[in-house]
């Protein structure tokens, strides 16, 4: 630690210095005020240029603006935002006092009407773009308007229209999200600029399918980091804002609520959310806001899955199917979330904030599932003859089970600070607290087992639609034959909190003759996470059994998934009962947990992240230039329990370490004109390990060969030296040209090694362990195309486009020979990313029909054999929004949700050989929107 608090020292005392020596001599006078357009809303990244005093600035999210040193007398103030006409104002500075001024675009006849922008997605996408306009970062904004007009429920579903984002699902809802091709730990998560932590216990990726997409009023996505910020975004950074009273002034109430129609099951979904918001005072200077989200999902899904291996069969390897599950979704989410916000501004010089807002996530799942254990039999069941997509087994087993799973993510911060601007120094601080936690408090199944042993022949000629002679056969619809075989009981908790703190000063300077920007800061995050999961298995025996008979039990309804006949479900109420009448004689008995998989999962970490930096930002003409460095101190800490599977006794097992990292920073922005912009960024970023791969755990299966998941202590952080580059040619209506290139050089990249041929306390076994690869890349290149086609003739002139496109490569290299490969692909990384947009939109009525699409990425990789690497196929899904202003103040809306019907199909290796294949259907939900 003395090494690291000299160097906080330096850093600090060094930026000090260079700001305090680069303060001008001369007295100056200070300038603030606010941009708006006719209705009062605020216009953010408006450019607002003082001529006199050759400067300029750009407006902040509530359209404010400060100039720290003016002459006095006339200025001349010259404003560009896209969408408006470039205004000219002239403003008398009075000496020895701070101005204030409002500027209303479109107030006058002098042309300065709003020409461009007419209704609510052009007016989203002019604030976005303008603020990525003027930003010194590679950035994008998506503002609330724009959320809104796509049928996007959670945050990882509106980043999907993002350039460079592709979203995993779960069960056709976006969960996690991947940027430009990185792994989902790459990219970092904030609220407010505070940082969040994942509610799940296996990954640092966030779940953003916790949060709903319309408590936020905009995502700033950074895909170029400055040193002020968090070095943890390899990928980039996500920053949700979330509202301010301060946003538009005055009382506001704004409510929108609807449901929907689902294809499969013909269930209903709705959700509403409503806003208050206001200002008050004799100066308006407090402001309060409180906001509310709930939404109900009923879905029913189809699932088929299917496992596959391999056997030498006269010298040449054939594929076969082991197993075939059918799983039949009943599955209701719920999403609620609150924000808060209260604000203090007694003046134009300082402003204080506490702001909260808590999320949770619901997933009440009912899952019916027929087990086909093809190979129950032994590996000589398989008959001779078998061929790569077509075998026949005998004596199989067949299995019915009911899981009643609720998994429930919270995810909650709260947020004090303030700001104070000074003319020439400003500084601001927040302290901040966040908790994020993932229970299972319930997680029940029940299995039954049929007596029959049939043979079962299958044919995947079609991968999708396999034949499978059990259908025709249907002993499983036999309910007489099937008895209890055993009752699975689970609970799992996991649960993180960090406190936070930062403090950052700017002060106003000159370097070379040359007007600049110092600032310095520290941070400081204090994380702690638990982890808790218990396990307990009831005996085979009758006494477990449920009191109701099976004939009773297999009167929940009929079951089919993608045309397979399954049976009867097993019925929801009566197992829920013998669910709860069994807790006392499970869980409360120490006989039937499962130590293996109960302690050995458990762990605890501590960590801690300390963070100083420093920078400059110079004005070079029509080139602006940052030069920085942050670094960053982590101590790390865990413990872990370690099992003696003779005794079934615990020991603690901790371990830790403590890490420093430089993260030199270059940026540069060029502006060639108003409107076109070059971009160069040199910078370095940090991903830390996942909890469980670096925490001293080994985790073993109950049956031969053993599965060994084993922890990495001596797991390194993977380190990415990044180029980025770009040009942005910004249209002088609404719109945008850019290409944008990127290589990130990493280092120590973390990947999951699985070696067999193992011994594990004197038995066969599977080692499962994080280790880290010497080097590995990820490259590629995003193109955006928005505009507004106002230039044509007549009814042509209300239509639009947005579209963009990524495309990217990675490699990763392990720096050994795996199963016959030292170089594999990055997880998560798609060859294509493709969005396309067309609107059409006058002031009451706008239509849009979107269209996404990711190509095929990895899911997983089986070092000993590529064959088997798990992929996700790519998916296109078509949506559709409309909507139209009855009035000022009521609005009509209608979204279709994935028309084309696209499902989600997993494989192994070849398309030929499907895991699994998901089917969730179309969604068309019809609502209203009102503001007051």
């Amino acid at each position: 630690m003395s090494r690291f608090n000299s160097v906080s020292l330096l850093a600090l005392s060094g930026m000090m210095v260079a700001g305090l020596t680069a303060l001008p001599a001369d007295a100056q006078e200070v300038l603030r005020g606010r941009i708006v357009d006719g209705a009062g809303s605020p216009l953010p990244g408006a450019r607002v240029n003082a001529v006199e005093a050759g400067t300029d600035t750009s407006t902040n999210r509530q359209g404010e603006f400060s100039f720290s040193s003016v002459p006095a007398g006339d200025l001349t103030l010259e404003v560009d935002y896209l969408g408006f006409p470039n205004a000219r104002r002239i403003v008398t500075v009075t000496a020895g006092t701070v101005n204030n001024i409002v500027v209303t675009l479109g107030e006058d006849d002098q042309a300065l009407e709003r020409v461009v922008v007419r209704g609510a997605i052009l007016d989203g996408t002019a604030r976005a773009l303008n603020q990525q306009r003027t930003n010194d970062a590679t950035t994008n904004i998506v503002s609330a308007d724009a959320i809104g007009r796509f049928p996007d429920q959670n945050i990882a579903e509106a980043l999907q229209r993002v350039p460079g984002f592709g979203i995993a699902r779960d069960q056709g809802e976006g969960r996690f999200i991947n940027l430009r091709g990185a792994p989902s730990e790459f990219t970092a998560i904030s609220v407010n600029g505070a940082a969040i932590a994942s509610p799940d216990a296996t990954t640092r990726a966030v779940d953003l399918d916790t949060i709903p997409s319309d408590v936020v009023n905009a995502i700033e996505v950074s895909k170029t980091l400055l040193p002020f910020q968090d070095a943890d975004s390899i990928a980039g950074s996500v920053n949700l804002v979330t509202r301010s009273p301060f946003d538009k002034r005055g009382f506001r109430v704004n409510f929108s609520g609807g449901g929907s129609f689902n294809e499969i099951g013909d269930t209903n979904d709705y959700r509403a959310s409503a806003v208050v918001s206001n200002t008050f005072g004799s100066n308006e200077q407090f402001g309060a806001l409180f906001s509310v989200s709930h939404s109900f999902t009923d879905r029913q899904v189809d699932n088929l899955e299917s496992n596959w291996d391999v056997r030498e069969v006269n010298g040449q390897d054939v594929f076969f199917v082991d197993e075939i599950v059918f799983k039949d979704y009943d599955t209701r989410r719920t999403r609620t979330a609150l924000t808060a916000a209260l604000e203090y501004r007694p003046d134009d010089r300082s402003q204080y904030f506490l702001r909260g807002n808590w999320s949770r996530f619901e997933d009440d799942e009912y899952r019916n599932l027929l087990l086909l254990d093809l190979a129950a039999g032994g590996s000589n069941a398989l008959q001779p003859g078998f061929t790569n997509s077509a075998g026949t087994w005998t004596n199989t087993r067949i299995e019915k089970e009911l899981r009643h799973r609720t998994v429930r993510n919270t995810i909650w911060n709260l947020q004090a600070g303030g700001r104070h601007d000074l003319g020439a120094t400003r500084f601001d601080y927040q302290l901040s607290y966040n908790e994020s936690e993932q229970t299972y408090p319930q997680r029940d199944q029940l299995l039954l087992r049929s007596s029959q042993r049939p043979t079962i022949s299958y044919d995947y000629a079609n991968p999708d639609e396999p034949s499978i002679s059990l259908f025709q056969t249907n002993e499983h619809l036999n309910a007489s034959a099937f008895a209890f075989r055993r009752l699975d009981q689970r609970f799992e908790e996991n649960i993180t909190t960090e406190w936070a703190a930062r403090a950052n000063v700017e002060l106003d300077g000159a370097l070379f003759g040359n007007s600049a920007e110092h600032k310095f800061g520290a941070a400081i995050r204090m994380r702690e996470t638990e982890r808790d999961d218990e396990r307990w298995r009831s005996p085979t025996t009758a006494a477990f059994a449920p009191s109701s008979t099976v004939a009773q039990l297999l009167t929940g309804g009929p079951s089919k998934n993608f045309g397979y006949n399954l049976g009867t479900k097993i019925n929801e109420g009566l197992a829920d009962h013998y669910f709860d009448s069994m807790d006392g004689v499970v869980k409360n008995n120490p006989v039937y947990i499962r130590p293996a998989q109960s302690v050995a999962s458990d762990y605890s970490v501590e960590e801690n992240i300390y963070a100083v930096y420093g920078m400059t930002r110079v004005s070079l003409d029509k080139t602006d230039v940052i030069a920085g460095l942050r670094v960053e101190h982590t101590e790390f800490s865990s413990t872990a329990f370690r099992l003696n599977t003779t005794t079934n006794t615990a020991t603690p097992v901790a371990n830790s370490r403590d890490y420093t990292n430089w993260f030199p920073n270059l940026t540069a922005r060029h502006e060639f004109n108003d409107n076109l912009i070059g971009r160069l960024a040199l910078t370095r970023a940090i991903a830390r390990p996942n909890y469980p791969d670096v925490v001293a755990r080994i985790s073993v299966g109950d049956t031969p060969p053993l599965t060994v998941n084993r922890g990495n202590p001596n797991l390194r952080p993977t380190i990415s030296n990044n180029v980025d580059a770009g040009v942005e040619y910004y249209f002088a209506g609404v719109g945008l040209l850019a290409a944008n290139a990127f290589y990130k050089d990493l280092e120590n990249y973390e990947f999951t090694l699985r070696t067999g041929d193992q011994v594990f306390e004197g038995q066969p076994a599977t080692f499962i362990q994080a280790e880290n690869a010497p080097d590995g890349f990820i490259r590629g290149i995003e193109f955006t195309w928005q505009q507004s086609f106002s230039f044509l003739p007549g009814f042509l002139g209300n239509f639009g486009v947005f579209a963009n496109a990524t495309f990217t490569d990675s490699e990763m290299n392990v720096g050994r020979d795996v199963g016959g490969r030292s170089k594999f692909p990055l997880q998560g990384q798609s060859d294509q990313v493709y969005n396309a947009s067309v609107f059409y939109e006058t002031e009451r009525f706008n239509a849009r029909l979107s269209w996404n699409n990711r190509s095929d990425y990895l899911d997983g990789i089986d070092a000993e054999d590529s064959r088997f690497d798990l992929y996700w196929e790519g998916r296109s899904q078509l949506d559709f929004t409309t909507s139209f202003k009855a009035n000022d103040q009521i609005e009509y809306f209608l979204e279709a949700k994935n028309l084309t019907d696209t499902e989600g199909v997993r494989y192994f290796g070849s398309r030929q050989r499907v895991y699994e294949r998901e089917r969730f259907g179309y969604t068309v939900f019809g609502g209203v929107r009102v503001n007051f």
